[in-house]
């Protein structure tokens, strides 16, 4: 049946109406709103594609992680752990300073309760880890937590913090996790072999300061999140605390200024928001 040419025009006029208010109504929405009215499923990244990403983007504080774990490597192999120890420690603890610390006090013959209760306390700043990671990932089955909480590391988490903290939406972000952290683990694991064979041949490895590539990656991966007050206030407090509290034993300094950087940086942020 044929529409008469008024009824039409009107139809039109009402039409186009309709969809400048809807166009007018989408603008007033906030970004993130407008965002997803408007994205479609094929605009999130995929899987494959998240884990990928994750994956290059660790690349660069492996190079800085690699030289650590052929000391490492080098001299477990060289100490009275034995060469399937050095390994099965890189294995199962996965925690560079830690591993450390605890090859030194398995040299002088320290209790094992105490080589456990020392390690556990400089790994305290993994809870904090932990806290900043748990909204994103708490909506994750047992089975995602489980292995991401096992390869949760600084390097890990510097690159991971980051793609959560982008605006998009995407459901696959704890894939760009598995990437990034599966990543430090398998390099992690080369390096410590790595030290174990070739490290052994060379003279004197321990002598070449390679440890300090792990310094400057620390260095690299703190300096993108200076970007405020509160952030600086608490970088410079835990330096400040750090050297001031390098003497007490079991690398407790350490603690201590990651604690005083916290509570630096919350006060701050909090004084400000006043």
């Amino acid at each position: 049946m044929a529409i008469p040419p008024r009824m039409s025009d009107r139809l039109k006029s009402s039409i186009a109406v309709d969809d400048r208010k809807g166009s007018q109504f989408n603008r007033s929405l906030p970004a993130t709103e407008r965002s997803m009215t408007d994205a479609t499923p094929s605009s999130s990244p995929s899987r494959q594609t998240e884990f990928w990403q994750g994956a290059r983007a660790s690349i660069p504080l492996m190079v800085g992680a690699a030289p650590f774990g052929i000391i490492f490597g080098t001299l477990g192999a060289s100490s009275d752990l034995s060469v399937w120890g050095t390994l099965g420690m890189s294995a199962i603890v996965f925690a560079g300073s830690a591993q450390f610390i605890a090859l030194g006090l398995f040299g002088v013959g320290t209790p094992i309760i105490l080589i456990v209760l020392t390690t556990f306390i400089v790994n305290l700043r993994h809870g904090l880890y932990s806290l900043a990671l748990m909204p994103h990932v708490q909506s994750l089955s047992q089975r995602w937590k489980i292995p991401l909480a096992f390869w949760l590391t600084d390097e890990g988490f510097a690159v991971v913090i980051q793609r959560y903290q982008q605006s998009d939406r995407s459901p696959h972000k704890h894939w760009f996790y598995f990437g990034a952290t599966s990543l430090f683990y398998l390099n992690w694991q080369l390096s410590t072999v790595l030290g174990v064979t070739v490290g052994r041949a060379i003279p004197d490895a321990t002598e070449w300061g390679l440890d300090f590539a792990m310094t400057v990656t620390f260095i690299g991966m703190t300096l993108p999140y200076l970007k405020t007050r509160p952030m600086l206030a608490a970088a410079a407090t835990a330096g400040i605390v750090a050297l001031l509290a390098h003497g007490l034993p079991h690398q407790l300094g350490l603690l201590v200024a990651a604690i005083a950087g916290v509570i630096t940086g919350v006060w701050l942020e909090k004084r400000m928001a006043a």
